[in-house]
């Protein structure tokens, strides 16, 4: 089977995803951005196991210092790729201005540095001014203009608050640059805030993960190991890419890289059983953004959620569980359902078995088994993947039978490439402090999730449809804005603004965070941006849109269930927040409306679905994911109406040529 060259997916990859550097340096300039991801790395591990006396802000001042330059290093100025890909005047002239202002609080002593706080000398608001901008520009390097811009905005806002009118509930007095610049560089709140704090240690140390899981062969075995598990049916190419995308999410860490990787290897396989490219693409694109949706290596959001609620990493994942596998189910559906509708074919695949497959490389499993166990031992995240980390690393040595020098330089390059591919992270949660500082001294986050409530209590004075009201407008809000920027930042917005007002209408914290967090990581394969279905599409040469409602139509179950976890307080069942009968029957009641979606969507119940079965199962998925016993029994009764009337009328039409001649029509 043959599989897209690497070039042509790396240049995918260049172009699509937003956490990729795209810069192509020549050896020399190459060797020394090596050198410096292996410094930094270094001083990542070191905070780790000892970390600086000075406390943590000390240590993301320096962090920040010397991981901005780098941006200006491997991100070109422009989007195309001019004749010389290597850094010019103006990018050094921005990476020493980066290492200089990034550094000057510890110039002159940095707790005296910290006393200045709301005292700014010139030379401080100077120093401040050039780190903001140029954040900022780094973050357009990396990411596009949108989240820059609002960055301004917010700035805007904050300088010229006192001049809107007063009757405008956003309004304020206005505050002085010298103190927005204040609160962006020498407040816990902006530049140094949470987002930058979960990006030096768990984001790094997780990219380090990946990038030596993937350099000890763990990319290649986990797609060999689904070819083998489905063998030869026609069901098996859609399970394999579905199977394939969750075990490579391990190593990406990225939906979009996923999809690229996962295509580069499966679409041949899929091209060949008979799927359209439109519904592959849609395939690809669905499972590569449930990789990050996934335990246990969920998306970078997950561990500022952990941050912000004060929890624990593992209790992010276990809140995931359930939600992953109704995901999973989704698509499973899907799956079977378009093999039969597409009269999808078996392929022949020349692997070996599951089983020797296993004895082989089994080992790859074992570092992510380290993760949860440790995380169960109470042992911190960060601790826990550096020994997951080793782990994979030793099996790489064994797996390359005494190859100690290739080994060694396997893994220090593993070092190097994952502070690299944070960089685009680390742009983007500096960035958000910048949004986050100016809600916090402005107070437009509670504004703003109070107006969201009133907007809401407008259409009704009924709590439960002002709650409803309030949660459809959040997921589409959120939803628009993960359109424009990166998932990261899409969640630090939306927590500080709409989390308020899920909070404030009796939500809990934690169901609120993962309501956000979903919809956040789902922006991705939102039509009409959806970055992971566009890439999709450039792999399978389909159509663009086409591929989107397919991705839409195979990731819906996604968008739906998290309103589960919100509406009602039996909604926390999914989040397993209750007890474990508890999160049985709601995970059953939420399996029978993704059963109903699936096919309402797919047109497929135990043979072609005619429009009266799939207009029963509309209302049969919406009740039975509002979890109240109530309107899951009625749910339940439209299901069963959907499945007696397919009956009845299948038995009217008993030869399937015509049940397809039907389903075409």
């Amino acid at each position: 089977m043959t599989t897209k060259p690497q070039v042509e997916v790396d240049e995918l990859l260049a172009e699509y995803d937003e956490e990729r550097p795209s810069r192509a340096l020549s050896r020399r300039w190459e060797l020394g951005v090596w050198v410096a991801g292996l410094a930094i790395a270094l001083l990542v591990l070191k905070q780790v196991f000892w970390p600086f006396s000075k406390g943590g802000q000390y240590y993301l001042v320096i962090f920040l210092a010397v991981t901005l330059p780098l941006v200006f290093l491997c991100y070109r100025p422009r989007g195309r790729r001019g004749d010389a890909d290597d850094p010019g005047v103006v990018d050094w002239v921005a990476a020493v201005l980066a290492l200089l202002v990034g550094a000057y609080p510890l110039f002159g002593g940095f707790d005296a540095f910290l006393d200045r706080q709301g005292q700014l000398t010139t030379l401080d608001v100077v120093a401040g001014t050039v780190l903001l901008v140029l954040i900022l520009e780094a973050c357009r390097r990396t990411t596009g203009w949108v989240l820059p811009i609002v960055c301004v905005g917010f700035i805007a806002y904050a300088y010229y608050g006192g001049f809107l009118p007063p009757s405008w509930d956003i309004s304020h007095a206005g505050v002085d640059f010298s103190q927005i610049v204040n609160g962006c560089y020498n407040d816990a709140t902006g530049f140094y805030g949470t987002p930058l704090d979960v990006a030096a240690t768990y984001i790094v140390l997780f990219t380090i993960y990946g990038a030596v899981l993937n350099a000890s062969g763990a990319g290649t075995f986990f797609v060999d190991i689904s070819f083998a598990a489905f063998r030869k049916s026609r069901t098996a190419p859609g399970r394999t890419a579905a199977t394939a995308g969750f075990l490579l999410g391990t190593v990406s860490g990225s939906g979009t890289a996923t999809t690229v990787s996962l295509g580069a290897v499966t679409w041949p396989m899929l091209k060949k059983a008979g799927y359209p490219k439109e519904n592959a693409g849609g395939l690809l694109a669905a499972s590569g953004i449930g990789a990050i949706l996934s335990p246990p290596t969920l998306g970078a959001a997950a561990f500022i959620i952990a941050e912000y609620l004060e929890t624990s990493y593992l209790q992010v994942l276990i809140w995931a569980i359930l939600p992953t596998l109704l995901y999973y189910l989704g698509i499973a559906l899907a799956v079977e359902i378009d093999a039969r509708k597409f009269g999808a074919k078996p392929v022949d695949i020349d692997s070996p078995s599951p089983w020797v497959l296993l004895k082989r490389g089994g080992y790859h499993f074992l570092s992510l088994a380290v993760i949860v166990v440790f995380l169960a031992m109470d042992i911190p995240v960060f601790s826990a993947v550096v020994y997951a980390t080793g782990v994979a690393a030793v099996f790489a040595l064994i797996a390359r039978r005494g190859d100690v020098r290739g080994w060694l330089r396997a893994m220090v390059d593993s070092l190097s490439q994952g502070v690299r591919s944070a960089l685009p992270v680390i742009a983007v949660c500096a960035a958000a402090g910048v949004i986050t500082s100016t809600i916090t001294k402005t107070g437009l986050g509670l504004v703003l999730a109070s107006t969201l409530v009133d907007v809401a209590g407008a259409i009704s004075s009924n709590p439960a449809v002002v709650l409803f009201a309030t949660v459809v407008l959040a997921a589409f809000a959120v939803s628009l804005l993960g359109l424009a920027v990166p998932v990261t930042a899409s969640f630090i917005i939306s927590w500080v603004v709409i989390g308020p007002a899920l909070i404030e209408l009796g939500v809990a914290r934690e169901e609120a965070a993962m309501f956000i967090f979903y919809y956040a990581v789902l922006s991705e394969v939102t039509p009409p941006t959806a970055l992971a279905a566009v890439a999709a599409a450039a792999i399978t040469g389909g159509d663009v849109m086409k591929t989107m409602w397919r991705t839409w139509k195979y990731t819906l179950p996604a968008f739906l269930v998290p309103l589960a976890f919100v509406l009602t307080d039996n909604g926390s069942g999914l989040l397993l927040r209750t007890s474990f009968l508890d999160g049985v029957w709601a995970f059953a009641a939420s399996a029978l409306g993704v059963a109903a979606l699936a096919v309402l969507t797919g047109g497929w119940l135990f043979g072609p679905a005619r429009w009266p079965e799939r207009v029963l199962c509309a209302p049969a998925a919406v009740a039975l994911l509002y979890l109240q016993p109530v309107t899951i029994a009625v749910g339940s009764a439209f299901l069963l109406a959907a499945v007696a009337v397919h009956v009845v009328l299948r038995r009217k039409t008993p030869s399937g040529k015509e049940q397809h001649a039907q389903l075409d029509a």
